[in-house]
């Protein structure tokens, strides 16, 4: 038999650890106070995971593969927590988009009039396009923060650009 179909070890093989959501170098790592609660929850499962791989002795080199990939990710979350800087929203000023804001855009021009889009501005890893969560990093976000209640604000999207205004801005209280 040819050595070209026969499999090989692959245990030798570095284990992929999947990466956190993109940070970009420099920048703080913002997070609302109950994105830092998402964190600590997730360091708990990831703690009792790895607590559960350690005990399973049944096969030494996936026991051994499962562990690495636990650790990498433990170490790269560990590490998240450690620059987390909490912004308590009742600190921001109600009438500007800030971080931790939940804005409502309403579209002038380049777009659909009168279409609205409501989102809120949160970490990195807190962010889900399916809860309406978007992080202060992505290029929506950069675009209005700084703006003001009523403001124009000029949004590329793709090779588009729409024309939106700011119509409401509301912060919800930590908790």
């Amino acid at each position: 038999m040819s050595r070209a179909f026969t499999k090989e070890d692959d245990s030798l093989e570095a284990p992929i650890i999947p990466p956190r959501a993109a940070l970009p170098p420099g920048t703080p790592n913002y997070v609302t106070p109950q994105g830092l609660e998402q964190l600590r929850a997730e360091l708990l499962a990831l703690e009792a995971e790895r607590a559960q791989a350690e005990a399973n002795r049944e096969n030494e080199a996936d026991r051994t593969r499962r562990l690495t990939v636990l650790n990498g990710r433990l170490g790269a979350l560990q590490e998240r927590i450690g620059s987390a800087k909490v912004v308590d929203s009742r600190t921001q000023p109600t009438n500007e988009v800030r971080f931790g804001a939940t804005i409502t855009l309403r579209t002038r021009s380049g777009g659909k009039p009168g279409a609205e889009r409501h989102f809120t501005i949160v970490g990195v890893d807190e962010a889900s396009i399916a809860e309406g969560k978007v992080a202060f990093v992505a290029p929506i976000a950069r675009a209005v923060i700084g703006a003001r209640l009523g403001q124009t604000v000029a949004l590329r999207l793709g090779p588009k650009e729409e024309e939106v205004e700011v119509v409401a801005i509301t912060y919800d209280a930590p908790g």
